[in-house]
């Protein structure tokens, strides 16, 4: 019996969305929005149609806003996931870059702390990737050894500056809490770090390797690659990204704490996963990640609608995890 054109016509749609994740991640994320203005009449589309158009501008904002520090973590999970690997100490390096830097400020100045601030997060990276590509320990067991012994450091840390005070870089604020015609000023980080992550991972021999060694490392290592030096320099690059997301996110938060970026882990590895991201490596999109990102924001709104507890959103990210691996093992058949 041969399938009908209607079945034909379905079988390629599938195998065009399954290659293209960001196109039905969009048209979830417009649905979810839909869902919201119906939940909360007036939030995201104003009452009366003005000069800002259909949607509210300052909503829209707010959720990219909110969404930039995201996606930059989720950029950390989805680059070390395209080597089978996973990056759980991103939201402490945020966290321990965004403290240094404002605790360092006062005492050093505004470019010298930001370099330390950077510095300490290339230095748990670099950690990280010899733990990971020389010493062969697997990364979800060394990031998150790494992430625990910076937490550590960071509290004894505190002791010696409890006294100095915090200051907060200008620049930082108007990145984090500034707008521009109705956006965030944020952006103007994220637009080019989000071109260059899309251009590395798509065109660059190093975005290529990466590829390569979460396919198939050995088939990898046969040709020649040296797989120690690019996961050494990916964990190194993967921390750099989490201290620039803590940087940005201390600038919106205006507060540094001990935890300030502890609970954007679990949502920037739920984004990853949701757009598209293979935790078994060698297939992964940035550019669905940051639709996750939105996703991700536009369902805490939900939450904070429907008066869901801290725990509650919790569950929810895992479960979100849990359910789109299924999926994707179901779909491709990999384990």
């Amino acid at each position: 019996m041969k399938d009908t054109p209607t079945v034909q016509a379905s079988v390629r749609l599938g195998r065009y969305l399954r290659d293209n994740p960001v196109i039905p991640l969009i048209a979830f994320l417009l649905l979810l929005i839909v869902a919201l203005e119906i939940m909360k009449p007036g939030m995201i589309m104003p009452i009366r149609v003005g000069r800002n158009g259909i949607f509210s501008t300052f909503w829209i904002g707010n959720l990219i806003k909110f969404a930039i520090p995201l996606a930059m973590l989720a950029a950390c999970q989805v680059l070390t996931m395209l080597t089978s690997g996973i990056d759980l100490s991103a939201g402490v390096v945020a966290t321990v870059a965004a403290f240094v830097c404002a605790t360092a400020s006062p005492l050093v100045g505004v470019g010298p702390s930001i370099l330390i601030a950077l510095s300490a997060g290339a230095l748990v990276g670099l950690v990280n990737g010899i733990g990971s590509g020389i010493i062969r320990v697997h990364p979800l067991i060394m990031t998150l050894g790494t992430g625990l012994i910076a937490t550590g450091c960071l509290q004894v840390y505190q002791r010696f500056v409890i006294s100095t005070g915090t200051e907060i870089p200008g620049f930082l604020l108007w990145l984090g809490t500034g707008r521009t015609l109705g956006m965030p000023n944020g952006l103007f980080l994220f637009i080019p770090f989000a071109i260059g992550i899309l251009g590395l991972m798509r065109y660059s021999g190093f975005g290529r390797l990466l590829f390569a060694l979460g396919s198939n490392e050995h088939a990898a290592r046969l040709s020649g690659v040296r797989s120690w030096q690019v996961l050494v320099a990916l964990y190194v690059l993967s921390s750099i990204i989490a201290s620039l997301a803590g940087l940005l996110y201390l600038g919106m938060i205006r507060t540094p704490s001990l935890s300030l970026a502890n609970p954007l882990l679990l949502p920037s590895v739920a984004a990853a996963v949701i757009g598209g991201t293979s935790i078994f490596g060698g297939r992964g999109s940035f550019g669905g990640a940051i639709v996750g990102a939105l996703i991700l924001r536009v369902i805490d709104t939900l939450l904070t609608l429907l008066q869901m507890p801290q725990g509650a959103r919790i569950m929810i990210f895992g479960l979100i995890i849990l359910a789109v691996t299924a999926m994707y093992v179901r779909i491709t058949g990999q384990r």
